[in-house]
């Protein structure tokens, strides 16, 4: 079950983090695997890591915030492995402050690489999805998204529209065979939430029922079960990876 042999798909946001293991685990699944994000040494270094573990990959420095940048990256990646199966739309950045005090630049940037950046990837990935009728797109969500959260504006309202990017998407392109789904992550233990203050981490520790961070497998294995064959009939769906801190 979920394998992905034979599949080509596209991380971005993928030097570090869920990107970086969500690329690995699409690799393990049997998928060549093209590694997108803005640090040329962190994506060499992932690209031998999934080679010597008997994968195959592409590094495609991308910042997503730049349009012209993500119609070359996706040429590369078509030139080097002539179909797309799987995008996963990753690739996201913070700028927090009270909304009172938040610049234009710093809403303009975190919408631009978090909600705009994942539109234009979905324009070019469709290119190849509809002339082969078929397709997976994956787009990183937040559980705050579903809540919202002082202090973050920018960034909950540009993962809030990537629900409803995914489930417009989805109702555009479900007549060929093109499903379009959001994960949503609870607190995941990454490099963004590495530097949080211990006592800040044991509050948020106490919303989650399940009494623990996540682990940025536990998304890549989401990934990769929306990206399998077996979940050919969810489209339009978010999938809460949370540990019970939001139900329903």
């Amino acid at each position: 079950m979920f394998s992905l042999k034979d599949k080509v798909a596209l991380v971005t946001g993928a030097s570090q983090g869920i990107g970086r293991a969500t690329a690995i685990a699409l690799a393990k699944a049997g998928a060549k695997v093209a590694v997108a994000a803005r640090n040329a040494d962190k994506l060499a270094s992932l690209v031998g890591e999934i080679e010597a573990a008997g994968g195959e990959a592409l590094a495609v420095p991308m910042d997503v915030a730049d349009a012209a940048q993500i119609k070359n990256g996706f040429q590369q990646l078509l030139a080097k492995f002539g179909k797309l199966d799987i995008l996963v739309n990753n690739a996201a950045v913070t700028r927090d402050t009270l909304a009172l005090r938040m610049k234009l630049e710093d809403w303009d940037a975190v919408l631009r690489t978090n909600l705009t950046g994942a539109h234009l990837c979905i324009q070019q990935a469709l290119g190849a999805m509809l002339r082969q009728r078929s397709g997976r797109i994956i787009n990183l969500t937040s559980v705050v998204a579903e809540t919202g959260n002082a202090g973050q504006a920018n960034y909950v309202a540009s993962k809030a529209g990537l629900i409803g990017l995914t489930r417009a998407i989805a109702v555009e392109v479900a007549s060929r065979s093109i499903t379009v789904n959001a994960i949503a992550p609870g607190f995941i233990e990454t490099p963004m939430t590495d530097p949080l203050p211990q006592d800040l981490k044991e509050k948020m520790k106490s919303l989650i029922p399940l009494g623990h961070f996540g682990k940025d497998r536990d998304i890549a294995a989401a990934v990769v079960f929306l990206s399998s064959d077996e979940a050919g009939y969810i489209t339009g769906h978010v999938l809460d990876v949370n540990g019970g801190m939001r139900m329903g």
